[in-house]
């Protein structure tokens, strides 16, 4: 029973790393928001989380594949308690930086990413008394979605995948106006827009106030004249925006502008 259960602790520690592997490699640009920037410098600083991320790549690949050995259990102990160094040194020195562990939101480190390291450093303690590779733990593999569960939910980097749909959901439930429709001010969807990049990219060639508006799912579409520039020439076009309907995600807010007599350029 405890060689299977330490067995399944290759996969937890494997997922984990390859995860937050793939996530760096994905998005270096998120190092630039993290307390790694502090401790290695700007000039470094993505060359450092791309390195970082090389070697949670290969050790987390050796967790989950065979064979078996006690060392690879030793390094992901030793990369959990590097994190709790990490993590130390960050909510000291740029307490309001990012961890950059397992994603590119910007999160400042907080108790429960603490927590995570610990779970992490305990899991491999663990695994390195099992000698068995771990489909071998049969049913007991079922005991890593539990594991796995327990290291998203102390993620604050991962709370836009599971806690604020729970969030959303609950408010649902249980708001008095629950089952009411509610208008979204477009005087509030205007202010988003604006706020946008994808807005202050195309502002100097729009040529008129909003023009029409409607909604779509989980889009408000905006409309605007402006003008189009095709490096030859220069002509009249429609700035379509969309925004989101909802949510206050102005980053998420595009753009296409439409000429008269040409196809759509997204911005």
């Amino acid at each position: 029973m405890i060689e299977s259960l330490a067995s399944v602790q290759q996969l937890v520690l494997g997922g984990v790393l390859l995860w937050a592997s793939v996530l760096k490699l994905r998005t270096p640009e998120a190092a630039r928001r993290s307390a790694l920037k502090r401790l290695v410098g700007e000039r470094h600083v993505v060359r450092a989380y791309r390195a970082v991320a090389g070697v949670e790549l290969v050790v987390g690949a050796v967790l989950v594949l065979p064979p078996v050995l006690a060392v690879e259990a030793y390094l992901a102990v030793a990369l959990s308690a590097g994190m709790l160094g990490y993590l130390t040194y960050a909510k000291v020195k740029a307490p309001e930086s990012s961890c950059g562990c397992l994603g590119d939101k910007h999160t400042p480190v907080r108790g429960r990413a603490f927590l995570r390291a610990g779970l992490l450093v305990a899991l491999g303690v663990l695994a390195g008394s099992g000698s068995g590779w771990w489909p071998s733990a049969g049913p007991l593999v079922l005991v890593a979605v539990v594991e796995g569960a327990a290291v998203v939910m102390l993620s604050p980097e991962l709370d836009h995948l599971w806690l604020l749909p729970l969030r959303r959901w609950r408010v649902r439930l249980s708001h008095p106006l629950a089952n009411r429709e509610v208008t979204v001010p477009l005087e509030s969807t205007v202010q988003q827009l604006q706020k946008s990049g994808a807005y202050r990219s195309v502002v100097g060639r729009l040529r008129s106030d909003l023009l029409d508006h409607w909604d779509e799912g989980e889009w408000r579409i905006l409309t605007y004249a402006a003008d189009t520039d095709t490096g030859t020439d220069t002509g009249q076009a429609t700035a379509v925006f969309a925004v989101p309907l909802t949510d206050y995600r102005p980053d998420d807010v595009r753009v296409a502008l439409v000429p008269e007599t040409a196809e759509a350029m997204v911005v």
